[in-house]
């Protein structure tokens, strides 16, 4: 394993500046050489896609083929606009009116928030085409959803539950699919739905295109694959060496637990105009995270499992925008979280699973963007260090904080006095995930 690379904190903004690279196919190829609809080329225009990445590169023209697709891509790599261009173009063209002729598409995602995420690409790349999308999901009333699928559609995109239910209600009809795409497929296994993948392959025509996306590969994803895709799917494979992204810099910094929320608070208040997604262990640390930047003066809101629906998509919103700067985010939250331009991802606590930090880090580095992520680290989590390296492969470069540096940090801080009940409260949850660990 490679020596870990070591940068003093002071040195932080040149680290993060000395890289350049990206996921972008070939100078050679650009989107306006497609043979795509002008609407569609137009959009695309308009979002500032003008190079295919990589996996869109070798995933476009095989769809347009409408040959069965087998992509295996990290995250960040623009993995749904790979499936999501290439449908829209399809079924544009064939459609001779802006009627609706039944489902002609299914996507199937894990989550609500993928699912919306995914929804908005199709959206945005359909502007001003005859392809209409609709997304269902669970939590909310199906009311509306109903009345919409009424009115016809094109493209379904839904999560297991909700798709089900409108199905035995005879809401869905899906005799007339032509094109199933599953996305994040190792996430959807991980979920337990893979009985919900299998029960849809029997309401669905044998005849169709199937496209089957996932971060990573195994031999269970491999046996789910090969089960949905026909033996000729064109199967491609974007893996380098390392896992994370190579345009997303990412480092750790040595910060003891009770110290980490003075740290984040200097890391604010220095980049008071970027957008910061802070990932924590669970949501209980989440919402005491989130309290203590309000001591402090420092605006910030949370996102986890236990939030209502819409308050999360307004909060997402709010940070999609840019109104929101700081959002506090736990790993259930971080597939569904792909919004353009977040300019760092922090880990204020390293993840369980050596896994979730590459799809932590990758919330930043979107596509062909430059991304930056830092983790604090405290001494009880080396453990857990050691075993994202090792998922890794290498070690991960160390942000040097120098004894004066890190007490400067601890006085700077206005967080008050008064509040001790809420500092050992923090404090004994963090013991207790300590003695949870040991056991």
């Amino acid at each position: 394993m490679a020596k870990a690379k070591v940068v003093s904190i002071q040195l932080l903004p040149y680290f993060y500046a000395c890289f350049s690279l990206n996921h972008s196919a070939p100078d050679i190829m650009r989107f306006d050489d497609y043979r795509l609809a002008t609407e569609i080329k137009r959009n695309l225009d308009a979002m500032g896609f003008r190079r295919p990445t990589d996996i869109q590169f070798k995933s476009i023209p095989p769809i347009l083929r409408r040959e069965d697709v087998l992509a295996i891509a990290q995250t960040g790599t623009g993995k749904t606009a790979a499936f999501v261009i290439p449908i829209v173009h399809v079924l544009h063209e064939r459609k001779k009116s802006a009627r609706p002729g039944g489902i002609k598409c299914i996507v199937m995602a894990p989550t609500r928030e993928l699912a919306l995420q995914i929804t908005e690409v199709f959206l945005e790349i359909g502007k001003h085409t005859r392809v209409k999308t609709l997304c269902v999901f669970g939590g909310v009333e199906q009311a509306p959803q109903i009345a919409r699928l009424e009115k016809g559609i094109d493209i379904l995109i839904a999560t297991p539950g909700r798709m089900f239910d409108l199905v035995s209600q005879g809401h869905i009809k899906l005799d007339h699919v032509e094109i199933l795409a599953v996305d994040e497929a190792d996430h959807m296994l991980k979920l337990g739905f893979l009985k919900d993948i299998r029960d849809l392959i029997r309401f669905l025509p044998k005849k169709r295109q199937t496209l089957f996306f996932s971060a990573t590969i195994n031999e269970e994803i491999k046996k789910l694959a090969y089960s949905l895709v026909n033996s000729s799917a064109i199967r491609i494979h974007i893996s380098p060496k390392d896992p994370v992204a190579k345009n997303i810099q990412h480092a750790v910094a040595f910060v003891e637990m009770d110290d980490k929320r003075f740290f984040l608070e200097r890391f604010v208040r220095e980049n008071p105009d970027i957008k910061i997604l802070v990932f924590v262990r669970t949501k209980v640390r989440a919402e005491r995270v989130c309290k203590a930047m309000e001591r402090v003066g420092i605006e910030s809101q949370t996102i986890h499992g236990d939030k209502e629906q819409q308050e999360r998509q307004n909060v997402l919103e709010l940070f999609r925008r840019g109104t929101l700067k700081v959002l506090i985010a736990t790993d259930v939250s971080a597939r569904g979280i792909d919004i353009a331009n977040v300019d760092y991802v922090i880990n204020y606590d390293l993840p369980d699973i050596a896994e979730n930090y590459v799809h932590r880090v990758g919330r930043t580095g979107r596509g062909d963007k430059k991304g930056q992520a830092l983790s604090f680290c405290a001494q009880e989590e080396k453990p857990m260090l050691a075993e994202i390296e090792q998922f890794l492969n290498k070690r991960i470069a160390v942000l040097e904080i120098d004894k004066d540096e890190y007490r400067e940090t601890i006085r700077m801080t206005e967080d008050v006095p008064d509040k001790w009940k809420d500092i050992m409260a923090e404090i004994e949850e963090a013991e207790k995930w300590k003695k949870g660990k040991r056991k």
